[in-house]
């Protein structure tokens, strides 16, 4: 059996994202804190940064991919009051995970 000793262990993680408005968006990373960065900054053209999605409100760590993909997918087939009861399980005022970590920047409208 070989040992490898300079094996790095990834993470990955499961987020969503929300408006203040209560839009919701359901992602999957391997880098949480640039992600929730390009989400804020409005970086990736499309739903998170046409309708304002920049509130981390959830996450969960996966330390198997695949593990976090089936997880997104299955989120993703959930109606929106089950996301919302996963949601206010943890967070129930939909307060920002990130503000620990990630500075909101300017709002480009």
């Amino acid at each position: 059996m070989h040992l490898r000793l300079c094996q790095v262990m990834r993470t990955y993680w499961v987020y969503i994202m929300a408006s203040c408005s209560r839009v919701l968006y359901v992602g999957v990373t391997n880098d949480l804190v640039r992600r929730v960065d390009e989400h804020k900054r409005g970086l990736t053209p499309g739903f998170t940064s046409k309708y304002h999605v920049t509130r981390l409100i959830h996450s969960e760590r996966f330390a198997d991919v695949r593990d976090a993909i089936a997880r997104e997918k299955a989120i993703k087939g959930w109606g929106r009051a089950r996301k919302v009861r996963l949601i206010e399980e943890r967070n129930p005022t939909w307060e920002d995970l990130s503000h620990p970590w990630v500075r909101d920047p300017p709002r480009r409208f």
